[in-house]
């Protein structure tokens, strides 16, 4: 059980699918990928039945413009055309997208919502794909089918009679395409809100605010050309081999040519110690094995701030005797603060930043030493860096590190955030934004001849709170599973069930269907994988990578339903009946989306001549004015921040956890209750632990433990009856999966930076289970 914010039970959702057998937990010792992800990528066709579809997508998947792109992570696609440019969870995704299996509406006359609402989250999804609109009928609790005509209507309907346009919120995941993003935040503000919560707040919003204060672009610098030049790659807060596995690759020629390739992690995941690339067939056969770094550092959680600064420090203590350890020149002419933050680093104590890392001096410098002799650097980081209180201050901090030595705007170097879904990043770029800049709104007013708002929308916290206060009564979810993947479980659960209209766009069945408004539609559209069909032939949709690159994406099989509409014809059908009086041409942009793109060009930046440069081998790149040194911010230069270090050792008889997934999952998706890389089978209930601290509590290996959080609130909730596993991981330290530990992470406990929920800090308190 878990308590809410008001102290009442609620059940916790029953995520993941039934156990297979009894929990084991063997240490993982092979090599990333390899015949260990063939072996699995094997057993997922087999289950899928997609032995013919399954073969064929991998070699249709991330190939230039006549493929489609992986609807997994946002790693850019290989530079030379890999003919194999994929991954084990890559396929994952795709053959799970793919299945034979049908939800229709036999499907739901046969199980009710309450029936639907205890099955497991895997079982739900494993129904297969959604096949025709449905809506929620309260009398019977079943979902019954709908025309997508009324359907619109009643969307329509229900947003018309709404006291005003801020009652609504939009959300979208990282699925979306750049396309159906742009018509998406258009409605929107066409209808009078920047309502506009999306994935990114709750993931990388530090870092986009962090790049946007320092450099003037919300976006790394760094392209794949760059990880393939640079001579030391820092890679902090990233599973590589769960969540980004083709960044595998990228290692290993790193490692093979001779490059340092660091890792912090609290930590030491597969990705960071060797692999062998599955398309290297000759290594596949002889089972050759590639470093894939140089040097791991497992600094406590939230203790990546003081590991960096203590390398500044390093840095700035070695150019009193060697004048090339810093790049002067380029301080002086392209950065402002900088001797304000040599004192900083200066006045700050080596007993302090050992402290804060959990790490030694030793280990810090061993850290600033690699980095001195590396004349092209690279920091790349993902949600362990970013998903704290002090997430833009630790970006930022990166950011002051890579200025110090002229890390910036030539090839080898620069900042370089690792997105982990496959457009979230495109999403942001084309409009999806609650704080949009005057600068876009004035070209979206003038160009599609709107009116938009100029207030600062809605985020992720703030929509969960208003709906949770009746403020907010119309929620459109865009892809995704809202409910498992926002903090707060109970909270959120109940927020959503105020609403007078939930609509979820889905290909398959998730939790988010079942926890809903008053009235409630699902709409199924399209997948990635899938051909998309409109009046003016076969269309195709664009997506941004994690390196700014755009390119085509061009679905190769029959959609799974006649009923089927893709997102942007989905879009424009919920646009036309809630703006009945439009002039915007929703039904013409439909029939092509060129047209789209066409319009898109004239008000995003760096998306002039659209339609050409999409179809070009590998797409193009968005232009970034820091990496030309063009810096966008006030004083025109980059600016070196001097914030203050945080306090991040936990009080006594306190740990410190951290929220992650498993190998076997893709955010809110659990394809089964296995973490290959961790070693564990048939168990998601667990806590991975620092022996010594388990010793300390008493509590037995593989013993049964009680989690408690305190919210800043002073509300208590907990987690009963989970497995303890004894790992590699520093004292103070603990780490379980998402979504089940969504319950601890209340709605309020975000960070004032960034307004993400703190998902990889939450404080809590571990004891054996009475």
């Amino acid at each position: 059980m878990s308590a809410d914010r008001d102290g009442q039970e609620s059940p916790e959702p029953e995520v993941g699918p039934a156990a297979k057998g009894s929990p084991e937990f063997h240490p993982y010792r092979h090599p990333a990928a390899g015949w260990g992800a063939a072996k699995s990528v094997t057993q997922v066709l087999l289950r899928e039945r997609a032995l013919v579809d399954g073969p064929r997508a991998i070699m249709r998947m991330n190939h230039e413009n006549t493929g489609f792109d992986c609807p997994g992570c946002a790693w850019p696609d290989d530079l030379k055309g890999l003919k194999l440019d994929i991954c084990e969870n890559g396929i994952k995704h795709v053959t799970w997208e793919m299945t034979p299996k049908r939800v229709g509406r036999e499907f739901f006359a046969a199980h009710s919502v309450s029936e639907l609402s205890e099955w497991s989250d895997f079982s739900l999804e494993d129904q297969g794909r959604l096949t025709e609109p449905m809506r929620y009928d309260p009398d019977t609790d079943h979902y019954v089918p709908i025309k997508w005509k009324d359907a619109f209507e009643l969307f329509g309907r229900v947003v018309h009679e709404l006291d005003h346009p801020g009652q609504a919120s939009y959300y979208t995941s990282g699925r979306l395409g750049n396309e159906a993003t742009f018509l998406y935040q258009l409605m929107a503000r066409e209808l009078g809100t920047n309502n506009l919560p999306d994935c990114s707040n709750m993931c990388h919003e530090a870092s986009g605010r962090a790049l946007q204060a320092a450099l003037g672009t919300g976006k790394g610098t760094a392209d794949l050309k760059d990880w393939e030049t640079a001579d030391a790659l820092f890679i902090m807060g990233v599973n590589a081999a769960s969540n980004a596995p083709r960044m595998l690759t990228a290692l290993a020629k790193a490692c093979h040519r001779g490059a340092q390739v660091v890792h912090i992690n609290p930590l030491v995941e597969a990705a960071a110690t060797r692999t062998i690339v599955p398309h290297d067939f000759l290594d596949m056969a002889v089972f050759k094995t590639t470093r894939t770094s140089t040097l791991n550092l497992q600094p406590r959680i939230g203790g990546d701030m003081a590991l960096v600064r203590g390398m500044a420090k390093a840095v700035l203590e070695q150019s009193r005797t060697d004048p090339k350890a810093l790049d002067k020149e380029f301080i002086d002419r392209h950065t402002t603060g900088f001797d304000e933050y040599r004192t900083l680093c200066e006045n700050t104590s080596w007993e302090e930043l050992e402290l804060q890392s959990g790490l030694s001096r030793a280990d810090i410098v061993k850290a600033a030493r690699v980095y001195g002799d590396a004349d092209r650097s690279i920091f790349s980081w993902c949600l362990g860096v970013s998903q704290h209180e002090h997430g833009v201050d630790i970006v930022r901090e990166i950011i002051n590190l890579l200025l110090l030595r002229g890390n910036l705007g030539r090839e080898g170097a620069g900042p370089s955030p690792v997105r982990g879904h496959s457009n979230v990043q495109g999403n942001r770029t084309c409009g999806i934004d609650h704080r949009p800049t005057e600068e876009f709104l004035d070209r979206l007013a003038e160009v599609c001849k709107i009116d938009p708002p100029r207030a600062h929308g809605l985020d992720t916290v703030n929509t969960i709170q208003a709906m949770h206060r009746g403020d907010v009564k119309v929620f459109v979810g865009m892809g995704g599973n809202f409910a498992l993947a926002a903090p707060d479980t109970p909270y959120t659960y109940a927020a959503l069930r105020k609403c007078e209209l939930t609509v979820q766009v889905s290909t398959k069945l998730n939790r988010s269907h079942l926890v809903h408004g008053r009235q409630a539609l699902i709409l199924p559209c399209l997948g990635r994988t899938e051909k998309d069909h409109q009046r003016n032939g076969l269309q195709s949709t664009s997506v941004e990578d994690s390196m700014s690159m755009v390119h085509l994406s061009n679905g190769m099989k029959r959609p799974a339903s006649r009923h089927l509409l893709s997102e942007p014809a989905v879009i424009a059908g919920l646009a036309r009946a809630a703006l009945p009086d439009s002039s915007t041409p929703w039904e013409w942009y439909i029939e092509d989306y060129d047209r789209i793109r066409d319009t898109m060009a004239q008000v995003l930046d760096g998306f002039e001549d659209f339609n050409r440069r999409v179809r070009l081998p590998l797409g193009f790149r968005i232009k970034q004015p820091a990496r030309e040194l063009v810096f966008l911010t006030p004083s025109g230069k980059a600016e070196i921040s001097t914030a203050p270090l945080p306090d991040v050792v936990p009080t006594a008889g306190a740990l410190v956890l951290g929220t992650m997934r498993s190998h076997d999952q893709w955010n809110t998706t659990i394809y089964s209750d296995n973490d290959r890389y961790r070693g564990i089978k048939n168990l998601r209930t667990l806590v991975f632990m620092n022996a010594d601290d388990m010793r300390e509590r008493g509590i037995a290996e593989f013993g049964r433990v009680d989690i408690t959080a305190t919210a800043r609130d002073g509300s208590i909730r907990s987690l009963k009856d989970f497995v303890a596993i004894p790992y590699e991981i520093p004292r103070g330290c603990a780490a379980g999966y998402m979504p089940e530990m969504n319950v601890l992470i209340a709605v309020g406990d975000y960070s004032t930076q960034s307004d993400q929920p703190l998902m990889k800090h939450i404080n809590v308190v571990i004891e054996a289970a009475a």
